[in-house]
C-alpha cells in the first residue's frame, strides 16, 4: 500500500508527532492501546507500532484514530504547541523521487479544511482509500497534467484545471505522463 506515511525515512517527523500525539490523547483519556484498536477498527498492533515509531500507516487509518479519539487528523501529525496554518509535513511518498504530498496547513471549517500541495513523479500512482461521508477534496492542476481515477470514470485535468469531488470513494491519483505533475489540494470534513 502505497498511501503510507514516509516511515521508510529515518526521520519522519510527522509519524514522531503521530506516535507522540496519538501515545498522549489517549492517555489523557485513559484509553488502553487495545480499546482505542476497537474504537478505530483496526489492530491493537498497529497502535503499539505507532507509538513505537516502527510501523507505516495509512493516511485513512490515521484518520479512524482521529475519529476514534474525538480530533481532528492535523491534531495527529503536527508537533503538539503548532499552529494548524503552519504544518508544512511530508505526509506521503511515491515511488518516484518527485512523488510526495505534504500538509501545508489547515483552517476549521464544518470540522476542518486542510490545504495540501502535491507532485507526482512520471508512472506515479497514489491510490486513496474512501474517506467518511461528509469528506470532499478540491483539486487544482500548478504543473502537468494530472488523472483522478474513480471506478467508473477517469478525469484527466491539465494546468490550471480543478475538480471538485466527494472523496467517500476509492480514487487514485495518476501521472501517466513523462513529466512530473504538481497539484494543489484541499482536504473539506
Amino acid at each position: 500500500m502505497r498511501n503510507i506515511l514516509p516511515s521508510q525515512e529515518t526521520s519522519s517527523p510527522a509519524l514522531a508527532h503521530a506516535a507522540e500525539n496519538v501515545r498522549r490523547y489517549r492517555q489523557q483519556q485513559g484509553l488502553s492501546q487495545s480499546e482505542l484498536a476497537t474504537r478505530a477498527g483496526l489492530s491493537r498492533r498497529m497502535i503499539n507500532g505507532l507509538e513505537a515509531g516502527s510501523v507505516n500507516i495509512s493516511l485513512s487509518n490515521l484518520d479512524a484514530i482521529a475519529l476514534a479519539l474525538g480530533v481532528r487528523f492535523v491534531d495527529l501529525v503536527r508537533p503538539a504547541q503548532a499552529d494548524n496554518r503552519d504544518i508544512r509535513s511530508v505526509m506521503w511518498r511515491g515511488a518516484g523521487a518527485d512523488s510526495q504530498a505534504m500538509l501545508l496547513g489547515a483552517a476549521p471549517a464544518g470540522n476542518m479544511v486542510e490545504l495540501w500541495t502535491w507532485s507526482l513523479h512520471p508512472g506515479d500512482r497514489y491510490d486513496a482509500e474512501p474517506d467518511a461521508q461528509g469528506f470532499s477534496e478540491m483539486i487544482v492542476v500548478t504543473a502537468g497534467t494530472l488523472h483522478i481515477v474513480f471506478e467508473h470514470e477517469t478525469r484527466q485535468l491539465a494546468l490550471g484545471e480543478f475538480a471538485i469531488f466527494s472523496s467517500a470513494q476509492r480514487y487514485a491519483y495518476v501521472n501517466p505522463s513523462e513529466l512530473t505533475v504538481r497539484f494543489i489540494r484541499n482536504v473539506i470534513s
